[in-house]
């Protein structure tokens, strides 16, 4: 089993809102764990009970507001890009190795099949490549930080 067939896997996990799923083969076996959607809930309702949550409550909401309309506006300007996700969990490498050059920088042009940062995952350092063409926009991720998958890294103007 290939890592592509291991990120179909975990899609279909995704969508299919099951909270396990076991694949074993006679020389493979993986198992996918997923938090049920219910479970999310129960977590959330426990700082309620705190005294001081009124009083921050006030000042945390308009902090909110102003931070989702920006999102918003970010996301229309955005909208025209094509990103470049996560295809794992894994540490985001913007370099082959400490003593190498970037990948790409802001502005560099990328064509299909170009690699365009590393993910470490488990010891194991996988090439990331760019599956479309166009000049990068953003890096929406710092170098040697945590990704999940299907986080945005890149954004890309195809044009």
């Amino acid at each position: 089993m290939d890592i592509k067939d291991i990120q179909n896997l975990i899609k279909f996990v995704s969508k299919a809102e099951v909270s396990e799923v076991k694949y074993k083969t006679k020389d493979f076996e993986i198992t996918i764990k997923t938090p049920l959607a219910g479970s999310e809930t129960n977590y959330m309702a426990s700082p309620a009970v705190y005294h001081t949550a009124p009083q921050q409550a006030p000042a945390a909401a308009p902090v909110a507001a102003p931070a989702a309309a920006s999102t918003e506006v970010a996301a229309e300007d955005d909208s025209k890009f094509i990103t470049i996700k996560s295809p794992m969990i894994g540490t985001f490498y913007r370099k082959p190795s400490p003593d190498k050059d970037l990948f790409v920088n802001v502005g560099d042009e990328v064509t299909e099949g170009k690699v365009v940062c590393v993910i470490e995952a488990m010891k194991l350092f996988n090439q990331i490549e760019s599956e479309v063409s166009g000049k990068i926009v953003k890096v929406l991720v710092d170098d040697a930080t945590p990704v999940e998958y299907d986080q945005p890294l890149f954004l890309v103007d195809p044009s």
